[in-house]
């Protein structure tokens, strides 16, 4: 890895790269999650405090399209993409759409049921995006005026398999995650695809179904169907190695070639599975719709995570060695999770359903629930030293050790999002891509 690399790396997530000089910090939040980790865990300092977040100037810029998903943030421009793969640029400090890129059959899908709520990723450079859309196409767009500069096909049937997870960007290379549509209609598999920066040539594919066969499948020639790749985390990236952590939702499970409702852990590039951990009642999960898969493992300190699922149930799992269930706990308010939880410091976990909230501390290899409250939101994030969780036409800051309320901020009806919060400004969009709207709208809150 080079040096130039390495920090381009740290500039895009803000961090400041060594230099002869003090310099102004930028930060970016340039990817779901605000790592490779899926954290949620952003700046420690924002422009956006205790005192001043109740104060803050709020202003609702209305788009062409709904984002059910995440904005990102890169030197001081938003881009999003909507819900019929229309990715973006947005001025954070106008509000003005600086470039819009369509795509070429954006016409046959909007208002259909093939949709997207997949969050771009930045390239480390900062020059580009990589963006996807319901037509099953990987772009990467050129950040100054929206010219696509490579387009890949992640998947042979985008008519079932559905971009639903967002993109990450690991160890050179672009990873993004298939899943199927409201209803499970077949067939699809979930498949993992890693892609080269440089000209969006597929490295690996590595299918959660049929893992025998490499490379993208017709949908229709697996005899196995469905283990939907689909949180908002899609694959997250283990930091002390670069593994790739998923987990899968309702399908057939066998412990050879088909891997439903499992966490599985990858190699980086997804050419070989390493580990995976299933729930001994895995037929029962899939036959009851009872997904595991419907949130994402969040990755805590020495190989543990943090894994919900539609069975309501928390569960503690060690995936380094021989991956074990540790701890089981209710979901926060005994509801079904849909939600990725945010780790903080490695040993303070904020989790969300829609029934509820909550903060646990990790210590001694357990999770102990320190607060909780019934009011219920999307996926928690941590900047500033605060906690925001966006949910019943709310975006709520909680003080993160104690569970204070700290403000309430109005905002609309949210599904999957979840705020972005960086260079005073908080960004979160509004709406359901199940609606099948094209229009939407992005609240912005700015200190002042």
């Amino acid at each position: 890895m080079t040096r130039a690399f390495l920090i381009a790396m740290l500039l895009l997530v803000g961090l400041p790269a060594a230099s002869s000089r003090p310099s102004p910090v930028v930060h970016n939040w340039a990817l779901f999650g605000y790592d490779t980790a899926r954290r949620d865990v952003g700046p420690a300092s924002t422009g956006i405090t205790a005192t001043n977040v109740g104060r803050l100037r709020h202003r609702r810029l209305t788009l062409d399209g709904t984002v059910d998903s995440s904005p990102i943030y890169v030197n001081g421009k938003l881009f999003v993409t909507t819900t019929y793969g229309r990715t973006e640029a947005i001025d954070a400090a106008s509000g003005r759409v600086l470039w819009r890129f369509t795509p070429p059959t954006y016409a046959q899908m909007a208002g259909s049921y093939r949709i997207t709520n997949a969050t771009p990723v930045a390239d480390p450079s900062g020059k580009s995006i990589y963006a996807a859309a319901p037509d099953g196409e990987i772009r990467k767009l050129r950040v100054s005026d929206g010219k696509v500069l490579w387009t890949t096909a992640i998947t042979l049937d985008p008519t079932h398999e559905k971009i639903t997870s967002s993109l990450n960007f690991s160890r050179g290379l672009v990873v993004a995650t298939t899943g199927g549509y409201i209803g499970d209609a077949p067939p699809y598999q979930g498949h993992v695809v890693t892609m080269f920066p440089s000209n969006g040539r597929i490295d690996h594919v590595w299918n959660s179904l049929c893992s025998d066969r490499q490379g993208l499948i017709v949908p229709s020639t697996c005899k196995s169907s469905d283990s939907a790749i689909w949180s908002r985390n899609g694959a997250a990236v283990d930091p002390a190695n670069g593994d790739l952590v998923i987990a899968t939702g309702n399908g057939p499970w066998n412990g050879s070639t088909d891997w439903g409702d499992s966490v599985l852990v990858l190699s980086p590039d997804a050419s070989q599975l390493l580990a995976h951990w299933t729930p001994v009642n895995q037929a029962e999960l899939n036959a009851d719709d009872t997904d595991l898969g419907s949130t994402s493992p969040g990755l805590l300190p020495g190989g543990y995570a943090i894994q919900g699922g539609k069975d309501e149930i928390l569960k503690l799992v060690q995936l380094h060695g021989t991956p074990s269930l540790l701890q089981s706990l209710p979901t926060p308010g005994h509801g079904q999770m849909f939600t990725v939880p945010a780790v903080w410091n490695g040993s303070w976990v904020f989790a969300a359903t829609g029934s509820g909230t909550e903060g646990l501390r990790f210590s001694g290899g357990r999770l102990h629930v320190v607060w909780s409250n019934p009011v219920g939101g999307t996926s928690p994030v941590v900047a500033g030293g605060l906690v925001y969780v966006a949910g019943q036409n709310q975006l709520r800051v909680y003080a993160p050790t104690t569970g204070r309320l700290l403000a309430s901020l109005p905002s609309g009806p949210v599904h999957w999002q979840s705020p972005i919060v960086v260079d005073g400004l908080i960004a979160l969009a509004e709406g359901n891509a199940n609606a099948h709207s094209t229009t939407g709208v992005l609240d912005l809150y700015r200190a002042r």
